[in-house]
């Protein structure tokens, strides 16, 4: 496949770009800062964007023609929250005008329904987690909703906390919903599932938890 990753800087977008790369992909990850991306590859080209209003045209290019669009633009602490959206926003424009369909994107655990039979115990800590960082979350409930207001084949994929280890590929999958008792999952299982989901019917216009 040809596709273009946006937050390829970002912990999962790292490894999203390492992994399409090892499956034999073209990619274009796009960065604002190309000095913190590292990578190199035959078939890797590094994009720079810097996701603004004025760049709507660089946008367009960077996902002309490409069969799969991903996305880890998110908040890395509390105080970036609101910027999910406003960012997501500009690249469906781009992919709406340029007729690009397939987008997956990264989204939280607390944005999607709890499962059913979830014990206590998980339930009180979301809880915690949804009050501790309410303005993240919040920010991730509009960036969904603009992805169903869209033209595009969307995905929103959605882990419970992130671990920095090397994947397993032993995760669980919930279209729909959440795995039951689901609490962490490693970045690099995360990318591992958004590139297993391309081609998966089943997933266009869901939203789906993925846990260990």
């Amino acid at each position: 496949m040809k596709i273009t990753v946006f937050g390829a800087t970002g912990g999962i977008g790292q490894e999203i770009v390492k992994q399409a790369l090892a499956g034999g992909h073209q990619v274009t990850a796009v960065v604002r800062d190309p000095a913190r991306f590292g990578m190199t590859g035959q078939r890797l080209e590094v994009f720079t964007a810097q996701l603004g209003d004025g760049d709507t045209e660089a946008l367009r290019r960077a996902v002309a023609g490409r069969d799969a669009v991903f996305s880890g633009l998110g908040a890395r602490s509390r105080k970036d929250a609101g910027i999910t959206a406003p960012l997501t926003r500009r690249v469906l424009r781009a992919m709406e005008a340029e007729g690009t369909r397939r987008l997956l994107v990264v989204s939280a655990a607390p944005v999607g329904p709890v499962p059913e039979g979830q014990p206590f115990l998980d339930r009180a800590m979301l809880s915690v987690v949804g009050a501790v960082l309410k303005d993240v979350y919040a920010d991730l409930r509009v960036m969904e909703e603009e992805l169903a207001r869209s033209a595009t084949e969307w995905t929103s994929v959605r882990p419970p906390r992130l671990l920095d280890r090397p994947g397993t590929g032993a995760y669980r999958t919930v279209v729909g919903g959440s795995p039951r008792s689901g609490r962490s999952i490693a970045r690099a299982d995360v990318a591992h599932a958004m590139l297993s989901m391309v081609d998966d019917p089943a997933t266009v216009k869901q939203g789906v938890g993925v846990a260990y």
